[in-house]
């Protein structure tokens, strides 16, 4: 046990966001799109990758739309009892054991689905790099035996989960990406163009800050034993999006989707070293540290690692339709008398003159990031219960006054 002196007018700041934030995002999922209950009320919908982080808030938010039957498809066994145990009292939830590699076993399962939400690859770049042939096997290979499967089963929509990384690649995982993009678009053209009513679509998330894998995590685990926080690169750039965010996308891109597509949500960018900034801020003195102790140590980028992500290229902007809050670039391969059924809610311009680059985009600043942290919970009950138990143990002091603190 030890005292020290810390400053936590910072943490004090952002108190009455983090009590607001939580009582949010508790709310968040009690709400739904009307707009979209048509596409998931009463139906039998497939998640693959249902334990992963996305998976599992995706299956928390489409639960609310009262599907029939839920078919969880995961290789991680573990992870997919617990799953089953908290879905206990909701509705028909059947966890399949399964690897999406095994087109027999995929096949079975989609027997009687209405929607596929395909969530299931590698997603590590660097295990990428090391593991070309598994990478291929498994995100392009495994997504061709559910399209394969959705075919065959008349499946009416499959929602493919791409990435960023799809665009101008430079590593394995996101070649692997943007060829399952492609699989998904080709498989789709007939759908569309035979009139048989399959919608095969896609959709390319940013950094899913908090997700499995993701800076939030590591850089939380850094900072609680009190530095350094690693960075690879100073001039790293990200688009960013919550594990809510991300869920939501998938649930509206399914619903919207008319065939072939890729939809990309427009979001914040953030350069990493401010964001290890803020949650360096925010974080050091929970952990009974001082945030001016914890340095930022720079390691080099890693194998396949860019120092920007693209979401949407100068060439994809061609034959892109801005929406409210997202792009969508039509498939390359289609006419312009099948591009006119292309019909969204909400159309902003039917012309798109510029690519979608996280270092052309403006940046979010320190405040901005610790605003968008705290209010989007990202840093989970942790920070606000932290927060919290500070608030109550001590007075809210004036800024710059130093508060001891038994650790």
């Amino acid at each position: 046990m030890k005292t020290i002196d810390l400053d936590l007018s910072p943490l004090y700041k952002y108190l009455m966001k983090t009590d607001s934030a939580y009582k949010e995002s508790t709310m968040y999922n009690t709400q739904i799109e009307p707009d979209f209950i048509p596409f998931y009320k009463g139906k039998t919908i497939l998640i693959t990758g249902s334990v992963g982080t996305v998976g599992s808030e995706l299956l928390n938010q489409i639960l609310l739309y009262k599907p029939k039957e839920i078919r969880l498809f995961d290789n991680y066994e573990s992870g997919l009892f617990m799953q089953m145990q908290s879905c206990r009292n909701s509705v028909k939830v059947v966890p399949v054991l399964g690897d999406i590699r095994d087109g027999g076993k995929i096949h079975s399962v989609m027997e009687g689905v209405d929607v596929v939400f395909h969530l299931a690859a590698y997603k590590h770049v660097e295990l990428c790099e090391h593991n070309p042939f598994d990478s291929v096997r498994t995100n392009v290979i495994g997504t061709q035996n559910v399209l394969k499967a959705a075919i065959a089963n008349k499946v009416k929509r499959v929602l493919y989960t791409s990435s960023d990384k799809a665009v101008n690649p430079t590593n394995v995982m996101g070649t692997s990406k943007l060829l399952a993009e492609r699989v998904v678009t080709a498989s789709s053209i007939p759908c569309c163009n035979g009139g048989n009513g399959q919608i095969f679509s896609s959709t390319r998330f940013g950094n899913v800050l908090g997700s499995n894998g993701s800076v939030v995590p590591v850089f939380t685990e850094q900072i609680k034993r009190g530095g350094p926080v690693t960075i690879t690169d100073g001039r790293m750039t990200r688009f960013v999006m919550t594990i809510q965010e991300a869920a939501r996308l998938v649930i509206k891109g399914a619903a919207l989707a008319c065939g072939g597509e890729v939809f990309v949500t427009k979001m914040p960018v953030a350069q990493i070293v401010d964001l290890a900034k803020a949650m360096i801020e925010l974080l050091a003195p929970l952990y009974g540290h001082k945030p001016e102790d914890i340095s930022l140590e720079y390691s080099g980028s890693r194998p396949g690692e860019k120092l920007y992500e693209e979401l949407m290229s100068e060439d994809e902007t061609a034959r892109a339709i801005e929406l409210e809050d997202m792009f969508s670039v039509l498939p390359a391969l289609i006419d312009e008398h099948t591009a006119s059924r292309y019909i969204y809610p909400g159309i902003v311009s039917d012309k798109v003159d510029k690519a979608y680059i996280s270092r052309d985009e403006k940046m979010m600043t320190r405040e901005e990031i610790m605003d968008y942290l705290i209010s989007n919970n990202v840093l989970g009950d942790e920070l606000t219960l932290s927060l919290q138990r500070k608030r109550d143990t001590h007075p809210a002091p004036e800024s710059g006054h130093k508060t001891e603190i038994l650790i």
